[in-house]
């Protein structure tokens, strides 16, 4: 039987200037140097994007806070998937903005995936998704702000365990105090559109 490959190691790096504190993960212990530097750049460059997507959206020049950090939500099976979240609010502004960043990878290759990437080519994932979260909705009462017609193409996910977790940005669907809604979908609900050998196939494995 084969060893499951080792989970990479997380450490936590920072910086930090007055108002910002960011905390944003660096990955080590992969055996291929390149796949972790390409690793490693694609998590820095998406942690200086949600800084700069911060000014741009809330259109100002200061904040009076900012803070970054992460969870990682799965790290097995050579998959890692991650959250980035990005907290600011202005001066004199009643509230801040919460945006989040998921990232989930291939440590095998360095690769990163859309939520297209997960699924056979041509496989109608979008509506399969869609009509599943919105059972979800119903079952759970989740408050929305107008009746929910679907998800994207390339909706925000993450996996963990043995489950492809679809979410939103605070304020899109649902009002701001349900922060970001989350809809966890079992992989085996899935297996006629994932492709063999695939990461959601690789997670749904005992």
């Amino acid at each position: 039987m084969t060893t499951p490959p080792l989970p990479a190691v997380i450490k936590t790096r920072v910086f930090s200037q007055q108002g910002m504190t960011i905390y944003f993960p660096q990955v080590s212990g992969l055996t291929n140097k390149m796949i972790e530097d390409t690793v490693n750049q694609r998590i820095y460059q998406e942690t200086i994007n949600l800084i700069q997507e911060q000014y741009s959206r809330q259109n100002v020049q200061m904040f009076a806070e900012m803070i970054g950090t992460f969870e990682v939500k799965a790290n097995e099976r050579n998959v890692l998937s991650l959250v980035l979240t990005n907290y600011a609010i202005a001066p004199y502004y009643a509230n801040g903005l919460t945006i989040l960043m998921p990232l989930t990878f291939d440590l095998e290759t360095g690769k990163h995936y859309e939520l297209k990437e997960l699924f056979k080519p041509g496989t109608d994932y979008i509506s399969q998704l869609s009509e599943l979260v919105q059972e979800q909705i119903i079952e759970r009462q989740i408050p929305v702000i107008e009746p929910f017609t679907g998800i994207g193409p390339d909706q925000e996910f993450y996996i963990v365990d043995q489950a492809l977790v679809i979410f939103f940005q605070p304020i899109t669907i649902s009002p701001r105090y349900v922060g970001a809604p989350t809809f966890p979908i079992p992989i085996y609900k899935l297996e006629s559109l994932i492709p063999p050998n695939g990461l959601l196939e690789r997670m749904a494995a005992n």
